[in-house]
């Protein structure tokens, strides 16, 4: 499973891009305003940081601004993906984009029958929200079986499950399993998954025991 960083926060990003656990980036005109920067500097900087896929998010909702927006995008960096949302006129751009060359995101997903729809564009990638059908009393992770069994039984969809909206770390393990392709995970949520209880009671076991010894490994 690929993992995608879900911020537009530059240091953040260097800081886990440096564990080297991050295959891409995904933003939104959202996460982009937190940083109070100019959106195109953000873009590039990140695309600078990390060499895989960084989805950069359209503003318009009609397709040929969508259109002009995603091409003028896509030249900011050869890991440009277009990120598109779930609409007719989304979808259009999709197949337009694509049939182009250039890679597309399709967001804002929350049924099997919009994903469909997305593999036949063309899309790259589809971002299914778990977090937020959750929120609303649906069951997130059914959505992300539904899809990955779909796209299985077509073996020419070539689009990845890229699972969005993630809230814990429940949410990457259970797509894990599932076979989803990718999760874009927030910092937070990533930096949880290396914590257990165990492993901070055995780190503290060790190195008592090694201070015992009074040695040191540097200095020999």
């Amino acid at each position: 499973m690929k993992f995608f960083i879900d911020t537009a926060d530059v240091a953040e990003i260097r800081d886990l891009a440096a564990t080297g656990l991050v295959d891409g980036v995904t933003t939104n005109p959202s996460l982009v305003a937190k940083t109070g920067r100019d959106f195109f500097e953000v873009l590039r900087e990140i695309c600078d940081v990390v060499p895989g896929p960084v989805s950069a998010e359209v503003a318009a909702t009609d397709f040929d601004t969508m259109l002009a927006e995603g091409q003028a995008l896509a030249k900011l960096a050869a890991n440009i993906v277009i990120k598109v949302p779930l609409t007719p006129d989304g979808l259009k751009a999709c197949k337009a984009l694509t049939d182009s060359g250039t890679k597309v995101n399709v967001t804002l997903c929350f049924s099997a029958a919009q994903a469909i729809l997305a593999a036949k564009a063309g899309a790259t990638y589809i971002s299914p929200f778990v977090g937020r059908l959750d929120d609303i009393g649906s069951d997130g992770m059914e959505l992300i079986a539904d899809i990955v069994e779909i796209y299985q039984s077509y073996p020419h969809f070539t689009t990845e499950v890229l699972v969005a909206s993630v809230r814990n770390v429940n949410h990457v393990i259970e797509s894990a399993k599932m076979g989803a392709d990718v999760a874009t995970i927030p910092p937070g949520v990533l930096r949880a998954m290396y914590k257990h209880p165990l492993t901070d009671k055995g780190l503290d076991a060790f190195l008592a025991d090694w201070a015992k010894t009074g040695q040191s490994i540097l200095n020999q």
